[in-house]
């Protein structure tokens, strides 16, 4: 499947259902973590092709750590997995990596293979590859609200401008699309600042299912979409 027309420059992805996916199969709910590990890794790569400027994936919320002990330990290897062995495929493909979210609360040994991510693919020129980790929004405008306060702003200079370089995504664009899989239809503390104007986009397909041509077709419909900003209206497919 081919696309033309305007690409949105920055998508953000809640990928949800992994469980579930797992559960209808007779399957542990590991098991369908790890098929949206690949799910995911396919996303990369067809947003990279497709020239997308940022992807953001909401891997890991601040609720994440409500679930069972167990589970999140898994879900902790599987990242560290991860780190581990796609860093040389970044670098292979120019992909930027970063991370938002409250990484501090990340095993020590995760953080370290951030920090080493980030640090060797700060120099690339390709799309910027983001990872919610013990994300929540909530706690992202909280955290930039403290930072303001304690550089000392004047509350009477203080612009949206001033305040999105003190949010965890600072220097990216705003999402245009978020996708939501699973058929659930709520964006659940995903950048709740940044998404302002976002276009919204659900499906009832579980994350593991998530297919690159189901992703094409979100994009398409994005393309179908005329966005409004205030009072301004524009096509998504301008030129």
């Amino acid at each position: 499947m081919l696309l033309s027309g305007r690409l949105p420059r920055h998508v953000g992805i809640i990928m949800d259902g992994n469980g579930r996916w797992a559960e209808l199969r007779g399957l542990p709910r590991i098991e369908g973590h790890r098929r949206g590990v690949e799910r995911s890794k396919e996303v990369i790569e067809v947003s990279g092709e497709l020239g997308l400027k940022v992807l953001t994936l909401y891997a890991f919320s601040v609720e994440n750590w409500q679930r069972p002990s167990s589970e999140v330990m898994t879900l902790m290897k599987l990242l560290e997995f991860y780190l581990k062995n796609e860093l040389d495929s970044l670098m292979k493909k120019d992909i930027v990596f970063r991370t938002i979210g409250d990484i501090w609360r990340l095993p020590e040994q995760i953080q370290s293979l951030i920090r080493e991510a980030e640090e060797k693919t700060s120099s690339n020129r390709g799309m910027t590859f983001v990872t919610a980790l013990s994300y929540g929004g909530r706690n992202e405008i909280l955290g930039a609200v403290k930072k303001l306060i304690y550089a000392g702003v004047n509350p009477e200079e203080l612009t949206e401008e001033i305040f999105n370089s003190y949010l965890d995504t600072a220097g990216l664009p705003a999402p245009d699309l978020i996708i939501r899989t699973s058929g659930e239809m709520r964006i659940s503390n995903f950048l709740l600042w940044q998404a302002a104007y976002s276009e919204l986009y659900f499906t009832d397909t579980l994350w593991p299912d998530f297919t690159r041509d189901e992703f094409l077709l979100a994009i398409q419909d994005y393309q179908r979409r005329e966005r409004r900003f205030g009072a301004i209206s524009v096509r998504a497919d301008a030129p």
